[in-house]
């Protein structure tokens, strides 16, 4: 009974074996629930039954039966996971599904759009090609992309270049990315009201501002003209982007879901 001496003499319990506790209570809470109903439940049956005579044999110093338990056990693990693949399987896939890796998962496709449109952004810049980029945050741009030509394609840094070629016939007007990908182009904006916008303005600056003051979400522009990279957000737009400061502020912006530092170079038209 040295065990049984050994909890009792334990120190009283303190808040980090509550959480203990509890993260163990929801693992197993987790697992039953997911085991319920299937041929697991008579694997963890066994595996219970197996690791209850391993104890009692030891208590009970049964030694044959504790030597037969403990050769077996390398055996019996093995048999389990043939056995029972396809519910492993299912577990697994069952555990990738969860929130926490859902988040992760998502976080990186933001990242591999983000470099898709810097890269885009920054070899229309090199060719003097102008374009619309919006990204779509928390409020939707549903209506904007019903007045599109529907894509629903895979935001690739190609796809972007095609769609602002001058003879493409989806070049004029805005792209709209949904989720990580080109849900529609040729998506035409609402212009910008506010009499205070600067005449140098032209209408992708006038449109990505019109968007931006409707809603959350980012217009990343370039212009034809001078192959100037701006980004626009809330209304007001930030210049004088280059390659690593374009991604760094689409950083902040898509993947903390909350407004960064302004670029030095942010310009506010109101």
């Amino acid at each position: 009974m040295s065990w049984l001496s050994s909890i009792l003499q334990r120190p009283a319990m303190g808040w980090w074996d509550v959480v203990d506790i509890l993260v163990m209570s929801v693992l197993i809470y987790q697992l039953f629930t997911l085991i319920r109903g299937t041929r697991a439940v008579q694997m963890a049956l066994g595996g219970a039954v197996f690791v209850a005579l391993f104890y009692l044999s030891r208590w009970g110093r049964l030694e044959t039966v504790n030597w037969v338990v403990r050769n077996l056990a390398g055996y019996v693990v093995f048999a389990g996971i043939v056995l029972f693949q396809t519910d492993i399987r299912r577990a697994l896939a069952h555990l990738g599904r969860a929130q926490f890796f859902r988040y992760l998962a998502k976080a990186e496709s933001a990242e591999d759009s983000i470099e898709e449109i810097v890269m885009a952004a920054g070899m229309l810049s090199t060719q003097r090609i102008g374009a619309i980029i919006a990204v779509e945050r928390q409020i939707g741009l549903r209506t904007y992309v019903e007045g599109g030509i529907p894509l629903d394609a895979r935001l690739t840094y190609d796809l972007l270049l095609s769609i602002f070629q001058p003879k493409s016939p989806l070049h004029d007007g805005a792209v709209i990315i949904q989720d990580d990908r080109v849900a529609a182009a040729a998506c035409f904006l609402p212009l910008s009201v506010n009499p205070r916008l600067g005449k140098e303005l032209g209408s992708r600056h006038r449109a990505a501002i019109g968007l931006t003051e409707e809603n959350d979400s980012i217009a990343i522009v370039v212009s034809e003209e001078t192959g100037a990279i701006s980004i626009v957000v809330d209304g007001l737009v930030e210049r004088g982007f280059d390659a690593d400061a374009l991604r760094a502020r689409l950083r902040s912006l898509v993947l903390q879901r909350r407004p960064a530092r302004p670029h030095p170079s942010r310009v506010q038209y109101t």
